[in-house]
């Protein structure tokens, strides 16, 4: 029977988010499903998504957009009806986290409040991320346009990721830059965006460590470093290169 196959189907659906609230909010252990479908933002999104999808799938014009629209105006979470998801996706707090048209989103990923899967252009298309199983957004990270984030990578909060990540990676910074590789860190979701290094800061150790060794060696020479000229006033302007490589706004 169609119509016992499908209710099975959300039932699981259903209880998939439910545990996945469960497992990775600590605010929700020891909190009953009942409580959790009453109140949980971030499930009742999921939930309203999977609804408008099924609705867009089947064709049927204007409700899903309105389901997606009320959705949005209760939760603060906007996800296309388009948009691909698989089991399992946690949305802690959630509030400004915005899913695009042809964003997909594999199993158990998390995402945590202001979260972007965005576009970069107008172009028609695949124009928006791809996030494979088991990865964790942090709080403000945008990913745009049609780049893939890798199976257990973790992208760290406020991040701006604009390219490719590799699987197992952890990426910081704007642009986002991979900083560890190959599961250095078990995946799985986790909060502990305090430790992730930072590699514009270490850049920035690393250039003023060297115009330390350069000013003490000047000294050495008995020369006074306030009085070399930095060259910088007259320099002319250089051009700016043209940008290489795949359109990011896809199409």
């Amino acid at each position: 029977m169609p119509g016992f196959g499908t209710f099975t189907r959300v039932a699981k659906e259903i209880r998939r988010d439910v545990h996945a609230a469960q497992e990775r909010d600590p605010a929700a252990r020891g909190v009953g499903s009942t409580e959790i479908l009453a109140a949980w933002p971030g499930v009742h999104a999921v939930l309203a998504h999977r609804v408008a999808h099924a609705l867009h799938a089947a064709g049927v014009p204007l409700l899903p957009r309105l389901v997606a629209a009320a959705s949005r105006l209760l939760t603060g979470i906007e996800i296309h009806p388009a948009a691909r998801i698989g089991e399992g996706l946690f949305i802690d707090h959630g509030m400004g986290v915005v899913i695009g048209e042809t964003a997909e989103i594999g199993d158990d990923v998390t995402l945590y409040q202001g979260v972007t899967l965005g576009g970069t252009g107008f172009a028609c298309g695949k124009r928006h991320p791809t996030v494979q199983d088991n990865v964790t957004i942090g709080s403000g990270a945008k990913l745009l346009g049609p780049i893939t984030i890798g199976h257990g990578s973790k992208v760290g909060a406020n991040s701006v990721v604009i390219h490719d990540v590799p699987p197992h990676s952890t990426v910081v910074g704007n642009p986002g830059h991979p900083v560890r590789i190959d599961g250095k860190r078990p995946e799985g979701p986790d909060a502990d965006w305090v430790h992730l290094p930072d590699p514009v800061a270490d850049a920035i150790k690393g250039l003023a460590s060297r115009i330390g060794a350069l000013e003490r060696a000047l000294a050495e020479r008995g020369v006074d470093p306030a009085t070399v000229p930095a060259g910088v006033d007259d320099a002319e302007p250089q051009p700016l290169r043209s940008a290489r490589g795949p359109n990011p706004a896809g199409g």
